[in-house]
């Protein structure tokens, strides 16, 4: 390295041999997650586009999510081989970054503009299933840099848990933002969720703050993306054999998968009906929903501060996700008692038709969302930074540097086993009748939505937070743990370059 290279990215290490990146370059990586999570967001929603112009039964609509996240998985362990292989002029993430964003656009502009010209019948299913494979594929592309990313952002135990706070806040604006859209905006606007012209108006919000996004983050870990900052500091050779070694003995990853996968059932779980049944058919009021996320969400944000930027910080990743996990538990089933016994058709916020001050029934709910989200919001997102130190500590168990395998290791089990969680609400909305359409704001209310609803949107989440609790009581990195792992990859990069 000549001695100007030296100066130039000398500045991110510290003299005890850990490299360090500033809060708005974290802040500005996160936008990548903001990036595919638009993405994301946007598919939520294609169940209604499936049964409404594609022609799909809801049972297949709601398998759909199922078989692509199945396919997406299985695509994630070759992406993140050649993400491991990558080290070229513009680093390892980059490249991904970009070309995954430039072809999750178009393949999902074709998929809602083109898909409901094409003539009926199975020609748009086939269409559509095979533009979403192809879609997937680059979305696996950029997301996949979310986590492998992160292991060069830094190593210091201290500053990784800024990545879950700044990802916590920018996910919840998002998601604020983007669920008062579709419930003030985009709803009252068309009327129903099977509106042509709603998709192409989601598309395109969701299009452009993904392209604004993606480019921040791509400036962002531009001086990060280098080989001095990977690992041990030196180039590497991966073989595949060598990834079966990491699924065996990684306990670290092995735990982390657990607490992450019961989680993630349970949120693909909540797909966007149950929200319409919550509060379109049982409060009878859906533009609530926009509402109550917007009240919650401030409240929302100081916890993820706390959680991920101090609790973290101080205590260490492991003891924060247990905390929160707790946290989330409590609040969680005092939530669904609250809906199984409160009266919600009570519900109501300044501003919305018929407001006439807080109900008892208002105050609570307020009061058990903001608690029930805001530890959410730690559990949730701690985990993503926590990859990056399952990826630093199989360079101290074995010594080799995999951040794209062990992120995508990561994704391949969470994407799998939590695949049939669309499919979980298919199979109860058909056990209750809804076997040709899933409900909206205009279906009448029953006894038996009500409690189906309650059931995905707190009974699973309960049974997901229980599970972090076990994995985390065999989680291996703890904060002295952490500290032990960066000072001996410290030493292996001081006796590489001693070697030299």
């Amino acid at each position: 390295m000549s001695t100007q290279t030296e100066s130039k990215y000398a500045k991110y290490w510290t003299p005890d041999g850990l490299h360090h990146c500033s809060p708005l370059r974290m802040w500005g990586f996160t936008c990548n997650n903001v990036a595919t999570n638009m993405y994301f967001f946007l598919m939520a929603y294609s169940t209604y586009y499936l049964i409404g112009f594609v022609g799909m039964a809801v049972f297949l609509a709601s398998s759909f999510a199922t078989i692509m996240r199945v396919w997406d998985g299985i695509t994630d362990p070759v992406i993140g081989y050649w993400i491991d292989k990558t080290n070229g002029r513009f680093g390892k993430n980059r490249p991904f970054m970009i070309i995954g964003n430039i072809g999750l656009h178009i393949t999902s502009y074709i998929l809602f503009h083109v898909t409901h010209h094409l003539p009926e019948g199975i020609t748009r299913t086939i269409f559509f299933f095979v533009v979403a494979a192809i879609y997937y594929i680059f979305f696996t592309f950029q997301n996949a840099i979310t986590r492998a990313g992160q292991a060069c952002l830094t190593n210091d135990p201290k500053r990784r848990p800024q990545f879950a706070m700044f990802d916590g806040l920018n996910i919840l604006v998002m998601s604020t933002a983007l669920t008062m859209f579709i419930s003030n905006v985009l709803v009252p606007k068309y009327g129903t969720m099977y509106s042509a012209e709603l998709f192409h108006e989601l598309w395109l919000v969701c299009c452009i703050v993904s392209i604004i996004a993606t480019i921040i983050a791509v400036i962002s870990i531009a001086p990060k993306d280098r080989t001095e900052f990977f690992g041990t500091g030196k180039p590497q050779k991966v073989t595949p054999k060598e990834y079966l070694d990491v699924i065996k003995n990684n306990k670290a990853i092995q735990m982390l998968i657990v607490a992450a996968c019961t989680d993630k059932i349970a949120a693909q779980s909540r797909v966007s009906a149950i929200g319409v049944v919550l509060y379109g058919v049982i409060v009878g009021n859906y533009a609530l929903s926009g509402g109550m996320t917007l009240y919650t969400s401030i409240a929302s944000a100081v916890f993820c501060v706390v959680g991920a930027g101090w609790f973290a910080t101080k205590f260490g990743q492991r003891k924060a996700l247990v905390v929160a996990s707790i946290g989330a538990l409590v609040f969680n089933i005092a939530t669904a008692l609250l809906w199984l016994f409160g009266n919600p058709k009570t519900l109501n916020l300044p501003g919305y038709e018929g407001f006439h001050g807080f109900s008892m029934f208002t105050i609570l709910f307020l009061i058990c969302t903001i608690g029930m989200t805001g530890f959410q919001q730690i559990s949730g997102n701690i985990v993503l930074p926590m990859i990056a130190d399952c990826a630093d500590y199989e360079v101290y168990r074995s010594g080799r540097f995999v951040p794209g395998m062990m992120g995508t290791l990561f994704s391949l089990v969470d994407k799998c086993v939590s695949s049939a969680s669309p499919m979980i609400a298919g199979l109860l909305f058909m056990a209750i009748g809804f076997k040709d359409a899933l409900p909206d704001i205009n279906t009448p209310y029953s006894d038996a939505l009500k409690y189906m609803s309650i059931f995905v949107m707190y009974g699973l989440t309960s049974i997901g937070l229980i599970c972090n609790l076990f994995a985390m009581k065999h989680y291996p990195l703890t904060k002295e743990k952490m500290e032990e792992i960066q000072s001996t990859i410290s030493e292996i990069k001081a006796k590489a370059a001693a070697e030299e």
